[in-house]
């Protein structure tokens, strides 16, 4: 190929000869970046900035969005030791009553017990089978009061309540289905938190095309897309809000920053408005990672009511978390491009906000967890 200016002196040569100039044809890779789709895109940075690498939490935390599918009959020796690598006290699996299996439920609940003392907090789950018959919301209230008998730490709401549950009749079930308020009401009274996942990003819902943030993700993953067949965002969200309202004495913790981890002001009001309610990081540490300054100052305010959650277990991806939470680095990588094309920002945040966020909050929620594993302040 010729040198650029090589071919400025033959342009010129033509030209005074009357000739247009004989430019070779580009450089095959030339060709292939003029027509490069968007998700070929990913250019390594040139910007020359700190980097900190944080493989291990400062302190201990808890990890309150987990699932382990196969707890039951896992040697859980080699997951505890990637707990201790990250500094992980206790972790929280929110998948219990698998398949709607109580075995599956009492036998993670033994595992742990047995082979990890103190390592594992188990929640249970709700089967939406026989809603429509009379006592169904009692009779199933009953059955969360029996697995917190035997064991289990809370009650987890997959996002399939407001989706995907139909009754007899064919209707959808709405998060705030009266038939359901026994269930909310009891663990008020058994003082057990409800960690519930209401809905999606709620760019599923907008059309896909080059004003969606979430092109990529639903280019890469279809079946997220919403087609006007499914309830709003709005209002599957705000069904979960009212029953926020309604059941004032009982503890709710809403999955992912409630999906409001885009508009974080919108998120403190409905902290505000319920005080009932709490709130973790689990899956969305890419939004809170764009926006270090304004992220800081939310957490600053609202460091009483946020955990730590991470819900995939990876273990390799949770050095991001720490690194956005726990350094003021600039312009790095989050760890799946699909959630985020976007570059991470360290919050740098407080040592007391940190502490409350990893593990302070989580003790006020769950009792029942081992204050050994935590500093002496805990």
């Amino acid at each position: 190929v010729a040198s650029a200016a090589l071919l400025a002196l033959a342009a010129g040569a033509a030209a005074q000869d009357g000739e247009a100039p004989a430019l070779p044809a580009p450089p095959a890779e030339v060709v292939e970046a003029e027509v490069m789709p968007f998700e070929s895109y990913d250019p390594p940075s040139t910007l020359v900035v700190p980097v900190t690498e944080v493989p291990r939490a400062r302190y201990p935390f808890v990890d309150v969005h987990n699932h382990q599918w196969t707890m039951p009959g896992d040697d859980l020796t080699e997951t505890v030791a990637a707990m201790d690598e990250l500094n992980m006290a206790v972790m929280v699996n929110l998948s219990g009553r698998l398949r709607d299996s109580r075995e599956h439920l009492l036998g993670c609940i033994e595992n742990a017990r047995e082979h990890a003392p103190g390592r594992f907090l188990v929640f249970t789950n709700l089967s939406y089978e026989g809603i429509d018959e009379p006592g169904w919301g009692e009779a199933m209230a009953d059955r969360v009061a029996e697995d917190v008998a035997a064991g289990a730490a809370g009650l987890k709401i997959y996002k399939s309540l407001g989706m995907r549950v139909f009754d007899g009749s064919g209707a959808r079930v709405a998060v705030d289905d009266p038939r359901l308020d026994p269930i909310w009401a009891r663990c008020g009274e058994l003082g057990v938190p409800v960690l519930i996942h209401t809905g999606d990003p709620a760019p599923f819902w907008q059309p896909w095309d080059n004003q969606n943030e979430r092109w990529l993700e639903l280019k890469e993953k279809p079946e997220r897309r919403r087609h006007g067949l499914e309830p709003s965002w709005e209002q599957v969200m705000g069904e979960q809000h009212r029953v926020f309202a309604k059941h004032p004495a009982t503890t709710f913790i809403s999955a992912h920053l409630g999906w409001m981890g885009h508009d974080l002001d919108a998120l403190g009001a409905l902290l505000e408005a319920h005080p009932n309610v709490h709130t973790e990081i689990g899956a969305v540490i890419a939004e809170l990672g764009r926006q270090p300054r304004h992220a800081r100052r939310w957490f600053e305010r609202w460091q009483d009511r946020v955990l730590f959650g991470k819900d995939v277990w990876t273990p390799s991806e949770y050095a991001c978390y720490f690194r956005v939470l726990e350094t003021d680095d600039e312009a790095f990588d989050y760890y799946r491009r699909r959630h985020a094309f976007w570059k991470m920002y360290g919050l740098d945040l407080p040592d007391g906000v940190l502490r409350k966020l990893y593990y302070g909050n989580a003790l006020r929620l769950f009792p029942s967890l081992d204050r050994s594993l935590f500093p002496d302040d805990a």
